[in-house]
């Protein structure tokens, strides 16, 4: 199979889907692996380090585009990618289709196929391919609120840990998952008292185990979020539900009640965000303050840590990558139902069922096209 690494080209995305070595298992299962030119500059990787693994350099990403049968990228399609994009080929990335209609629409008339990073599940529920993400996103959303919360960047002027004789900052964690418990550790790390929510018994006892006193771990309901909303200094969104829309949980109303100066890091942003008033935000202007609330709603967190993210990622989409390769996209899904929940999009039809539901579209079984 022919296999393509564009050039990211989302507003401040530093990062690459393949690592040189990533590179170097696909030549050695028979595929060929076209990178664009400098496409892992930003994540430290030179165009010599893939040659010297078996990669082919090409100049711009119409020439990748063109040659590939798989796509292999970070971040979703952007708009001047539609077109690039062609019939029966594969696209393996990040999608969040729920988040953004217009990618939906352009991938369902490019007749490719899609096949999303999160929401690849395994037997037990898990997200693998959203773990190592989700593990940046976690630690830097506490690095980043802790920053904002700084008065220069508009922030009440509260030290995340607090020093001697005075008391550290308030930081909320909706959300138990991987994200809201990397966050968790990195606010414990720094000082911070910390909450942590979540809306099912059996995490809320894994992580009370985990943190023992270090962190409160309540059971989360409407009234326990907007309680404790109010007396937080720090409130991190990380929920999620594979492939459908976050649930909006800080509303409008409840943001005028939070303390001048808050800030708000919602790490849900791609899949639509848990905020009311959350819009996406770029690495370029990260923040916007609504009602005194600072909020930091960037949507592609880990792409200011390329370095960490690439290897990370590489880590979990390499075997996955390897195996639809190998066998195609069909019989990968028929021999591997991690491979199958992820496709999202066949030939024109939604086979996800979150995904058709996030914007009232027709849904189709995957077994149908297999």
């Amino acid at each position: 199979m022919k296999i393509g690494i564009p050039k990211e080209i989302k507003n401040y995305e530093f990062r690459v889907s393949l690592t040189p070595n990533g590179v170097k298992e696909l030549v050695s299962n028979g595929h060929e692996v076209f990178i664009q030119k400098n496409a892992g500059l930003n994540s430290s990787f030179t165009d010599k380090d893939y040659i010297n693994k078996g990669g082919k350099i090409l100049n711009d990403n119409k020439s990748i585009f063109n040659i590939s049968d798989l796509i292999l990228k970070v971040k979703e399609p952007i708009e001047e990618e539609y077109s690039l994009i062609r019939k029966g080929q594969i696209i393996f990335t990040y999608f969040h289709f729920a988040s953004h209609e217009p990618l939906l629409e352009a991938m369902i008339k490019s007749n490719s196929v899609c096949i999303a990073y999160e929401t690849v599940e395994d037997d037990k529920g898990n997200l693998p391919l959203l773990v190592p993400m989700s593990e940046v996103a976690g630690r830097m959303a506490t690095q980043e609120g802790a920053k904002y919360l700084e008065k220069p960047m508009g922030g009440r002027g509260i030290l995340l840990g607090g020093v001697t004789g005075v008391k550290p900052a308030k930081v909320l964690i909706i959300g138990g998952g991987i994200s809201g418990t990397e966050a968790a550790k990195m606010a414990i790390g720094l000082g911070a008292n910390v909450t942590l929510l979540d809306t099912n018994d059996k995490r809320i006892e894994e992580l009370n185990i985990l943190f023992g006193e270090k962190a409160k771990c309540i059971k989360s309901n409407q009234d326990i979020i907007d309680d404790e909303a109010i007396k937080s200094d720090l409130i991190i969104g990380a929920v999620l539900i594979a492939g459908a829309k976050a649930p909006k949980l800080i509303s409008k109303n409840l943001l005028k009640k939070l303390k001048p100066g808050c800030v708000i890091v919602d790490i849900a942003i791609d899949q639509g965000g848990c905020f009311e008033t959350s819009v996406p935000t770029t690495h370029e202007n990260p923040v916007y303050t609504i009602d005194n609330v600072v909020h930091y709603c960037v949507a592609n967190m880990p792409g200011a840590v390329p370095y960490t993210s690439t290897y990370a990622l590489t880590n979990r989409t390499l075997p996955y990558l390897i195996e639809i390769a190998n066998k195609g996209w069909e019989n990968a899904s028929k021999e591997n139902l991690e491979i199958k929940s992820g496709v999202n999009i066949v030939s024109g039809k939604i086979v996800n069922k979150n995904v058709s539901e996030a914007f009232n579209r027709e849904y189709h079984s995957i077994n149908s096209l297999l």
